[in-house]
């Protein structure tokens, strides 16, 4: 499983990038391999104020549907609209191309209480 360093991960098998108030926010590519061929996203809209660990869409296979949890709190400032055609994109790019939002966060340092990759690295070998 690729598990990049420089993000921060939760329990729910998302992902996080920081970069100066907003974060990015996508699945991992442990998820998207565990769900399969994904075939539709559905995202909340721009403007959006979420609360930590509030669902904020799903995420559809031929498997199953998944809810997508925010590990923090904070406005979404953008979605990721090449999902709505390219649903696909979360299988084949998970850490870049199929990212999932973006969120203005209401507290940065919230991020540093996610599971750095090591941490989700060794919640995934358990």
């Amino acid at each position: 499983m690729n598990v990049p360093a420089e993000l921060r991960y939760t329990k729910t098998h998302e992902w996080v990038r920081l970069e100066g108030d907003t974060v990015t926010i996508g699945i991992t590519d442990h998820a998207q391999s565990e769900l399969g061929d994904i075939v539709f996203v559905d995202l909340p809209t721009p403007g959006r104020s979420l609360g930590q660990d509030e669902s904020f869409g799903s995420v559809e296979s031929v498997k199953t549907v998944s809810d997508v949890y925010a590990p923090v709190a904070g406005e979404v400032v953008e979605v990721n609209e090449a999902l709505g055609g390219q649903s696909e994109l979360l299988n084949a790019a998970p850490y870049e191309a199929g990212w999932l939002i973006k969120v203005k966060v209401s507290d940065p340092a919230a991020v540093d209480s996610l599971l750095s990759a090591a941490d989700y690295q060794a919640l995934l070998d358990a």
